[in-house]
């Protein structure tokens, strides 16, 4: 009998690579650095787009890297 444990699930390759873009994002200091993650976002979305990763991903990821470009 299972009593107060814990499942621990381990992050997906997708959960990975959503963090490392969203990470690469928040750690832009100008806007070439921002054209490098707006790569990166579209990157991802062209290599999970097959997959059929949830669109809230994809939106989530547009709407960090306009709130980046517009605090720089």
């Amino acid at each position: 009998m299972l009593i107060n444990q814990k499942v621990m699930s381990t992050p997906t390759q997708i959960d990975q690579s959503y963090h490392k873009v969203i990470t690469t994002i928040e750690s832009c200091k100008n806007k070439k650095q921002l054209e490098g993650a707006h790569y990166m976002v579209n990157n991802f979305k062209k290599l999970y787009k097959n997959v059929g990763y949830p669109k809230v991903l994809s939106y989530n990821l547009d709407r960090k890297l306009d709130k980046q470009l517009w605090q720089l």
